[in-house]
């Protein structure tokens, strides 16, 4: 007996209702996500060593994106097209603190950076013998050990450490105006930017410097010298706030996973 057809239609119907609620979760949890990262939070990986020994090449971190209201730096960006491209400014702007760790758009290749503000509209920086002046007074400096690097290129202090060469690092505890502390390092005195003009901070602009100090290209080197300059505010684009993950190496690498590193927060 031959059957009517009915059941493979069915059949055929179901299939096409299951694919389709695929579909819709799919393209919700697409939704969800691209509202996460625009209006919430945004995944950062860290490649360079410019913010040792507070932040290590394969940290990976979440920035919250309203800690300074938005922009459209703080947008993202699909196949080169920026999604905000309406914003002017920022939009329930926020100021940030001094002593914030921030990821920025570089005001001249807009290639995002992440450094410490360290200079706030106004105020007068400058760097004396490898010590931080704000607005014409020294920072807090208290020595904290030191740092073994293996990446270092110049080194005044080269050890062999298990079997490896390393190079020691200067660690200092400074503490910025406000009571922010944080730790820097320094290669070594009579570095390239340890004497500094006085820079002043233009209106709606900001100071950015790295942590590790001779190894930084940041707002003490002008942008026609491949430097930072003086960033704008709408270049902002969120806080750095909690590493999630730290790779030494791949990321596939579980095993070389600084496990010690994960969800600890940012300062």
């Amino acid at each position: 007996m031959r059957g009517d057809g009915r059941g493979m239609a069915t059949g055929k119907v179901k299939k096409k209702e299951g694919f389709l609620e695929l579909l819709k979760t799919i393209v919700y949890a697409l939704l969800i996500a691209g509202v996460f990262r625009t209006i919430l939070f945004q995944p950062f990986w860290i490649p360079s060593g410019s913010m040792k020994s507070t932040l290590l090449i394969g940290d990976y971190l979440f920035i919250s994106k309203y800690a300074y209201g938005y922009s459209a730096a703080s947008c993202p960006t699909v196949f080169g097209v920026n999604l905000c491209p309406f914003i002017s400014g920022r939009v329930l702007a926020d100021e940030p603190d001094r002593g914030d760790v921030i990821v920025f758009k570089h005001p001249r290749t807009e290639e995002d950076y992440i450094k410490r503000l360290i200079g706030l509209p106004g105020d007068r920086i400058q760097m004396r013998s490898g010590v931080l002046r704000i607005n014409g007074e020294a920072v807090g400096m208290e020595r904290d050990g030191v740092f073994l690097d293996d990446s270092a290129g110049f080194c005044s202090d080269r050890r062999t450490v298990d079997g490896e060469t390393v190079c020691a690092l200067e660690r200092w505890r400074e503490t910025l105006p406000g009571g922010v502390a944080h730790t820097i390092l320094n290669t070594a005195d009579g570095m390239a930017f340890d004497d500094t003009p006085e820079f002043v901070v233009p209106e709606e602009h900001y100071f950015f410097m790295g942590d590790n100090r001779d190894n930084s290209r940041d707002s003490r080197e002008p942008r026609a010298s491949g430097g930072v300059g003086f960033v704008p505010f709408e270049n902002l684009i969120g806080r750095a706030e909690v590493i999630a993950v730290s790779a030494d190496g791949p990321f596939w690498r579980v095993w070389d996973w600084r496990f010690g590193r994960s969800f600890s927060a940012i300062d």
